[in-house]
């Protein structure tokens, strides 16, 4: 999610850009439009949440420090009229939006394995073929880089993975090679782009109306349940933001630490993206969840989407996809990945 990327209407092409994609798996023409793999769907659906975490944007170069917030505000009290007032809630969404940016920066100390496995679908609903992809996922020179390790949950062929291991050497020498001018090009753009998905992701808590549900116990923590549907008559600031209007969705926040646990999104119309590239259904939806890793910092656990999507008019796409990403390792000060015969000191 990979970083649920700020995949990409906005996030999503950060989490976002990062998540799932049934896209890009099965229309890899969409490539140089610059979405990332759960681009194109994650941007769209994981922009409700942005747990965007795009390639590039969590080097240590790239990333400004964050001012950790103050301690998180776990009491949620009814007025009395019996109901928890709006501005408690928003700021107890700030407060996790807050964190999320923590969770970025942190997660470049780590190394991960992520599992898709996509469901394409018929007219009728009934699974037509599935296929499964494993990746590692590493940072090499500050830019995450995937290397598939299986494919439908067998390893690759030594010459399948010399091919993966020669994408690595690729991303190696380009940095290795980048000049002064490039370099400084590069981290302009990714800084602005960081900016304008900062912006977006801050929106979130001023575009909805928010009731708190209850309380509910995930995975032994405590947490408020709360339910998220458009604000009627917002106007949105940023051009991106438009989109929250299309979704509604629930959210689990850890009640002793203002992390979200858990996000469970509903497209509530259909969401077109350019004038004809690709059309997405109402009823578009995505769970996701993340989890504690070393007792400091949370991260993607589990990914679930559904969708029906229409590329360009021509094809239609319906599929589920269902990522999972676990053995999470962090890099010691003298850790090292092996790449094609050399090693790269991380």
């Amino acid at each position: 999610m990979g970083r649920l990327q700020s995949t990409t209407l906005h996030c999503l092409s950060s989490r976002a850009e990062r998540g799932i994609c049934i896209v890009a798996a099965n229309c890899r023409s969409l490539a140089p439009l610059g979405m990332t793999k759960i681009g194109v769907i994650a941007a769209i659906l994981l922009a409700f949440f942005a747990v965007a975490q795009e390639p590039g944007l969590n080097s240590p170069q790239n990333v400004r420090p964050v001012q950790p917030p103050s301690a998180p505000p776990i009491q949620l009290l009814a007025d009395v009229s019996g109901t928890v007032p709006q501005e408690q809630i928003r700021e107890l969404l700030r407060y996790a939006q807050e964190k999320e940016f923590e969770n970025e920066k942190r997660l470049r100390d780590y190394t991960y394995i992520e599992r898709e496995e996509e469901h394409m679908l018929d007219g009728n609903g009934h699974v037509k073929k599935v296929k499964t992809r494993t990746l590692e996922v590493l940072e090499v020179y500050g830019e995450p880089v995937e290397r598939l390790i299986a494919k439908d949950d067998k390893l690759l062929s030594s010459e399948d993975a010399k091919k993966e291991d020669g994408k690595i050497q690729k991303v190696i020498d380009k940095r290795r090679n980048e000049s002064e001018r490039d370099r400084r090009k590069r981290v302009e753009k990714e800084e602005k782009e960081h900016d304008e998905d900062r912006k977006f992701v801050l929106e979130i808590a001023d575009a909805f109306d928010f009731r708190l549900v209850g309380s509910e116990v995930l995975e032994g923590r405590d947490t408020w349940e709360i339910e998220a549907e458009p604000r009627p008559g917002y106007q949105p600031k940023e051009r991106a933001t438009k989109l929250l209007s299309k979704f509604k969705g629930r959210v689990w926040i850890d009640k002793a630490e203002g992390q979200w646990v858990r996000l469970d999104i509903t497209a509530i119309d259909t969401i077109s993206v350019g004038l004809f590239l690709a059309r997405f259904h109402k009823g578009a939806h995505i769970v996701a969840e993340q989890t504690k890793i070393n007792d400091e910092v949370w991260l993607p656990k589990h990914v679930a989407v559904q969708v029906d999507v229409r590329l360009a008019l021509l094809k239609n796409i319906n599929a589920d996809v269902d990522q999972t990403f676990r053995d999470y390792k962090k890099f010691r000060a003298d850790s090292k990945i092996t790449v094609v015969g050399e090693e790269v000191r991380q």
